[in-house]
């Protein structure tokens, strides 16, 4: 499902992947140009939260892609400034991805084993994803339990 991390993190994550290859994709959001004077749930930030309900879909209601990138066993992926703060990424419900290839596959040069998916295709198996990031709001609950021993 399309999504964004949301204001309680800060605007850069790191994920390493293991084990199996799998393809994020990545959403341009419909309507960037007010998140300038939009409130978010909070109040706090200005910005709206947004949600896949802010991306184009076909005909059938799927979400439709802008970018998708690659992830191999042993990758890692940083994301930061506008990649995160403008654009919503998910992984699709899928066993298998399908038409990789230069044109489709925004990172495809940068693979280190193109020759695995020469026939455009990538059989999803177990994958394993470190994901890194800082966390900027911790919740007052969280807080109270960290002191109590």
């Amino acid at each position: 499902m399309p999504h964004e991390d949301g204001p309680a993190y800060a605007a850069v994550v790191a994920t390493v992947s293991l084990a199996g290859s799998i393809v994020l994709d990545l959403y341009e959001k419909r309507s960037r140009q007010e998140d300038v004077n939009k409130e978010d749930v909070n109040g706090e930030d200005g910005k709206e939260d947004r949600t896949s309900e802010d991306i184009e879909r076909d005909e059938h209601g799927r979400p439709i892609a802008t970018w998708r990138i690659l992830q191999e066993p042993g990758s890692l992926l940083v994301t930061t400034g506008e990649a995160y703060e403008t654009l919503l990424h998910g992984i699709s419900p899928i066993t298998r991805d399908t038409h990789l290839g230069p044109n489709t596959v925004a990172n495809w040069e940068l693979l280190g084993g193109k020759e695995r998916f020469a026939d455009g295709v990538n059989e999803r198996k177990t994958r394993i994803s470190l994901t890194y990031r800082d966390v900027l709001k911790v919740s007052k609950i969280s807080i109270g339990m960290l002191g109590k021993r």
